[in-house]
């Protein structure tokens, strides 16, 4: 991340070099009425170097500004955008060097052409406000890329699972015995847990649990399952023995602060998931789950009984293992969740490690496909739903998108209750190829079904679709813009 010290001398650099253009002086002539080399300037210009007070004096003398502008923050209207950036949140939190990025490159990048990356800043807050996207949305977005960058396995990680578990003498066989993980809060790290305080806040009940840093109090939401409380165990142990101190103290998806904050959760979060469902005995279960030629849903569901885990945290886990012990990194992962029957399904989490498959989330307020088997088994489970607990159901279906040959098998997590409750799907998408083929044995059974899918009904133009839910209204919008475009090529040759 640039340093403070980095984006005042960048700021003064670019501020300088405007003025000095402003006035028509070359960096010679700049140079020789400050009684500085040419190549100090550049370096002053470039933000490399800072003057001192002297040498600012002398500076703002021939520029014909006072000493306070100069030094002061604020950048012209015309670079107010890089001016905006760099003393923004996002670039001073955002670890550059994870994607190996140069900090002092940026800087160079922004003081060689600076209205060109003028333009480009005010382009990218151009679509951001169309779009209203937020920081969050784009410390979300960064995360993403980091994980796709890694296929979504941490060897760090995973080592010090195994380490933690060793050193806590803590039995690791499924189903993980919650109890250990609550003395390990309570005994090493100070912990007191209540398990009723949160129950009187009903208007919380997003939330599972609460941390108060300062009593080291955990509230956990009356009523959990016995695999939600693991989790929350869980990514409390990894905040403190993985040291990460910049942390969300709610479950629930909130306004972040920080990128650091983003990543620590992760991190948090892939700890508890790994802890609870061991590399090697789940790699071996999933081995003879992909040696069947057969699907068998009922083998799978006993995976979820067996770890005691939700779908969710199931499936995030696949997208660990999948890529590191089978070779299957073509995959996606997505999240529908959906609040009550009548309410639009939202894409709240996605992951795509091949970078090349739909569907990703739009902000354009579109229908999602409903062939696709993430929304058709909520859809199903929410007509079987008894009042009660909510049901679980597990399904496979080989989706191809229209007009290609992008074939892909999703196995589709889902829990659902009645249409007043909300539901939620979890999805794992791999692409069907010789790879897959060779590892999964029961791709080829014909009691998998085989759907033609698309990526939203507005951009869908598959005739007399069964379950369409809005008009191929941009689909129309482009054949009209073709005939247009085809009318005008006419005229203009004089057909």
């Amino acid at each position: 991340m640039l340093s403070h010290g980095q984006i005042v001398r960048l700021i003064f650099g670019l501020k300088l070099r405007e003025l000095r253009q402003e006035r028509g002086l070359t960096p010679a002539e700049m140079a020789r009425a400050c009684d500085v080399s040419v190549s100090y300037l550049n370096e002053i210009e470039k933000g490399k170097k800072y003057p001192k007070a002297d040498k600012i004096l002398s500076l703002s003398k021939v520029l014909g500004v006072s000493y306070d502008q100069l030094t002061s923050l604020t950048l012209s209207r015309k670079l107010e955008p890089i001016s905006e950036l760099l003393q923004s949140d996002l670039l001073k939190e955002f670890p550059l060097e994870m994607f190996g990025l140069d900090p002092m490159r940026i800087v160079e990048l922004i003081a060689d052409a600076p209205a060109k990356m003028n333009a480009f800043i005010s382009t990218l807050f151009e679509i951001g406000r169309n779009y209203e996207m937020r920081q969050e949305h784009f410390f979300l977005a960064a995360l993403r890329s980091y994980q796709e960058m890694h296929d979504n396995y941490f060897e760090e990680l995973e080592q010090d699972i195994r380490t933690f578990t060793v050193e806590q003498k803590l039995n690791a066989a499924a189903p993980f015995d919650t109890s250990q993980l609550e003395r390990v809060l309570t005994d090493k790290y100070g912990y007191s847990l209540d398990r009723t305080l949160l129950g009187e806040y009903a208007s919380l009940g997003r939330l599972r649990s609460v941390f108060q840093p300062k009593t080291r109090r955990l509230l956990l939401r009356p009523g959990l399952s016995s695999a939600q409380e693991a989790f929350v165990l869980g990514r409390e142990v990894a905040f403190h023995y993985l040291n990460l101190r910049e942390r969300p103290y709610v479950n629930a998806s909130f306004p972040v602060r920080s990128f650091d904050e983003v990543l620590n959760n992760f991190k948090a979060s892939y700890f508890a998931g790994a802890l609870l469902m061991e590399e090697e005995a789940l790699v071996r279960d999933l081995q003879k789950l992909f040696e069947a030629t057969k699907w068998d849903e009922n083998q799978w569901l006993g995976l979820l009984t067996k770890y005691n885990v939700s779908p969710e945290m199931f499936m995030q886990r696949l997208t660990n293992l999948l890529p590191r012990h089978f070779g299957l990194q073509s995959l996606f992962f997505l999240r529908f969740d959906q609040t009550d029957a009548a309410a639009p399904y939202e894409l709240t989490k996605e992951l795509h490690l091949s970078r090349l498959h739909n569907p990703h989330g739009n902000e354009l307020h579109e229908h999602y496909c409903r062939r696709w088997i993430s929304l058709r088994l909520l859809a199903e489970l929410r007509l079987q739903a008894k009042p009660g607990a909510p049901t679980i159901a597990i399904g496979a279906q080989r989706s191809r998108y229209y007009g290609t040959e992008n074939e892909y098998i999703c196995l589709t997590l889902a829990r659902a209750s009645t249409a007043t409750e909300p539901a939620v799907s979890v999805t794992v998408g791999l692409l069907c190829d010789e790879n897959l083929k060779r590892k999964v044995r029961f791709i080829d059974d014909p009691a998998i079904p085989l759907r033609i899918v698309n990526e939203t009904c507005e951009r869908c133009p598959i005739p007399d679709c069964e379950v369409r839910s809005a008009p191929p209204v941009e689909i129309e919008r482009q054949q009209r813009q073709q005939q247009l475009a085809e009318a005008v090529a006419a005229l203009v040759h004089g057909a």
